[in-house]
C-alpha cells in the first residue's frame, strides 16, 4: 500500500482526477413558494414562478479539483463524461491549464445538470439530471495512462457508482495508486459499494460526518477503516483538518486565518486540490494540508466554485499569516502562478 506521507522530489507522474462533471442553473424567486401552494391540491400540483435572475455556474467535483490544481501550476487530467454542450466549459478549463482530452462526450445525453429555484425564505425546488455522467462507467483508464504517462495518483471522486467501481478495480488490477473520495455517493451507496471503493486507497478523503457514515455503512470501526488505507484525511470545517495514519500520531492543521465566508459550495474540492498539489510537489502531510486550507479559503470567500484568483505573492502571504514564515518558505519554490 503506498505511503502518502513520503515523497521526494516533485512528481513526474500524471495526475488523473475522475468524478462528476456538471453545471448548476440557479434561479431566485422574490416571493414565497408557500403562497402559491394549496395544501389540499398538492396531488395536482402545477405551478410556475417568474424568477428574477439565472446564474449558470460551472461545477462537478472533478473539474472543481482540476481547476484548483491548475491554479497552483499543475496540469491535471480530467476524467469523466459530459455531453456535447460541454464545449464552453471545456474551453474555460483548458484556458486555465486543465487537460480535458480524456473527457468522454456522450452522443445522446447532456452534461449533468443541477437546476434549483430558491425563494425569499431560502426554500428550494431542485432537480438533478445525471445525463452523461452515467457513461463514466464506459471509461477505461489504461488508454489514458498510455497517452499521459504513469499516474502519480488517480483520484476517484463522486460520480456514476458503476464508473467509480470500474476505476477503483482497474487501479487495483493495474497497480495505479488511487485516492478514494466518495463524498456525495456515501448517502446513497450501500456498505458493499463503499467497502470496495475505500479498501486499499492511498488516501481516503471525507468530512467528519462522512467519516462516521463510512463506519456505519461498512460496519468497520474507525481503526478498521484506517487499517485499510494508508492515510485518512478528514476535513473539520472551520476547525481545519485531521490526518490519521496507523502507528503515527494524528496531525491536526487549523483552518486559514482571516477568512470571510461568503458561500461554501466547492470548499472541500478546493481543499483536496491544494492538498494533492502539495503532495505532488513532494511536500509532507502538514504542509499539504496547509496549502489545501489556504486554497479552500479562496473558494469560501467567492460565489462560484471556480471564480477565484490570486498571485503567488498573495497566496504565500496567506500561508505565512496562517502558518508562519517557515511554511511559506517551503511552499514558495513550487508556486509557478
Amino acid at each position: 500500500m503506498p505511503d502518502a506521507s513520503t515523497a521526494s522530489a516533485a512528481t513526474t507522474g500524471s495526475l488523473l482526477v475522475a468524478g462528476s462533471i456538471a453545471t448548476d442553473h440557479l434561479m431566485s424567486f422574490a416571493g414565497r413558494f408557500e403562497d402559491s401552494l394549496v395544501v389540499e391540491q398538492l396531488h395536482k400540483l402545477s405551478v410556475s414562478f417568474l424568477v428574477d435572475d439565472l446564474e449558470i455556474r460551472r461545477g462537478g467535483v472533478a473539474p472543481n479539483m482540476c481547476f484548483g490544481m491548475a491554479r497552483l501550476g499543475l496540469r491535471p487530467v480530467l476524467v469523466g463524461a459530459a455531453g456535447e454542450d460541454f464545449g464552453d466549459y471545456r474551453s474555460w478549463l483548458e484556458r486555465h491549464g486543465v487537460d480535458c482530452s480524456a473527457v468522454r462526450i456522450s452522443e445522446s445525453k447532456h452534461t449533468a445538470r443541477f437546476v434549483c429555484t430558491t425563494d425569499s425564505t431560502m426554500a428550494q425546488f431542485a432537480s438533478f439530471y445525471p445525463g452523461a455522467m452515467s457513461e463514466a462507467r464506459l471509461i477505461e483508464l489504461a488508454p489514458i495512462v498510455e497517452r499521459v504517462g504513469a499516474p502519480e495518483f488517480v483520484l476517484i471522486g463522486a460520480d456514476d457508482p458503476d464508473g467509480m467501481l470500474r476505476h477503483t478495480e482497474e487501479c487495483r488490477q493495474r497497480g495505479y495508486p488511487f485516492i478514494a473520495d466518495p463524498s456525495q455517493q456515501l448517502a446513497f451507496g450501500e456498505g458493499d459499494l463503499i467497502r470496495r471503493l475505500v479498501d486499499g486507497a492511498s488516501i481516503l478523503f471525507s468530512n467528519e460526518y462522512e467519516s462516521h457514515l463510512i463506519e456505519q455503512k461498512t460496519g468497520w470501526s474507525a481503526d478498521e477503516v484506517l487499517a485499510r488505507v494508508a492515510t485518512q484525511v478528514t476535513t473539520l470545517g472551520a476547525e481545519g483538518v485531521r490526518i490519521r495514519r496507523a502507528g503515527h500520531d494524528d496531525i491536526v492543521v487549523t483552518a486559514a486565518v482571516g477568512v470571510v465566508a461568503v458561500e461554501p459550495t466547492g470548499v472541500g474540492d478546493a481543499f483536496r486540490a491544494g492538498f494533492l498539489a502539495a503532495t505532488a510537489w513532494g511536500l509532507g502531510l502538514e504542509r499539504s494540508a496547509q496549502v489545501g486550507c489556504v486554497l479552500a479559503a479562496y473558494v469560501v470567500e467567492t460565489v462560484g466554485t471556480q471564480e477565484y484568483s490570486f498571485t503567488s505573492e498573495q497566496f504565500l502571504a496567506r500561508v505565512e499569516a496562517s502558518y508562519g514564515a517557515s511554511a511559506a518558505g517551503e511552499i514558495a519554490p513550487h508556486l509557478s502562478i
